[in-house]
């Protein structure tokens, strides 16, 4: 954790003579992480189970459950139906799960080469995450049932340019010009 917040400290330096910032408090700042998962079918309560279990142990708190804003007769889905899993990660938590990411699961993903420049926004960067096995907490005893994550990071960025150079300042890996 404590690596994570030098290197915001880093960031200002490095953001303070692109963008012209006079004092700290100008710099973009993490300000929260959203992980999320789809359930898929309703029918599967053990599927269901453990994947509020796994995205448990992933983010160090307890995930909780999203249901249907409206009801879909295709998807015989009722408003109100869990559909989703999802955990809200801020303070220490979140330095922990940045770290975490960025260090570990990251590394590990197959073919990996980078992040796109896509995935940066005005205020967030937004990673899709095929399998949840990259994560070392969970225990791969049952390969069969892997879920993929999405995970929002949000910061106190005001564009796009601005967010892009503080999570290169942070350290996060992105697609090197001419490698896409």
């Amino acid at each position: 954790m404590i690596a994570i917040k030098e290197k915001q400290n880093k960031a200002f330096e490095h953001l303070k003579g692109k963008f012209g910032y006079t004092n700290v408090m100008q710099s973009p700042k993490l300000v929260k992480i959203i992980v999320s998962s789809g359930i898929g079918s309703l029918k599967d309560k053990k599927k269901k189970e453990l994947i509020e279990n796994r995205l448990s142990r992933i983010t160090g708190q307890k995930a909780a459950e999203k249901g249907a804003k409206k009801s879909i007769a295709s998807f015989k889905v009722r408003q109100g139906d869990p559909v989703a899993f999802q955990t809200t990660i801020r303070g220490e938590r979140m330095m922990n799960f940045v770290e975490k990411l960025i260090n570990i699961a990251l590394p590990r993903t197959k073919d990996f080469r980078g992040i796109k420049e896509s995935a940066v926004d005005v205020s967030a960067l937004n990673l899709g995450i095929k399998e949840h096995t990259i994560f070392p907490e969970t225990a791969d005893e049952d390969v069969k049932d892997v879920f993929g994550l999405a995970i929002t990071i949000v910061t106190t960025a005001k564009n796009k340019e601005e967010n892009r150079a503080f999570f290169e300042a942070l350290g996060f890996p992105f697609v090197k010009p001419g490698n896409k």
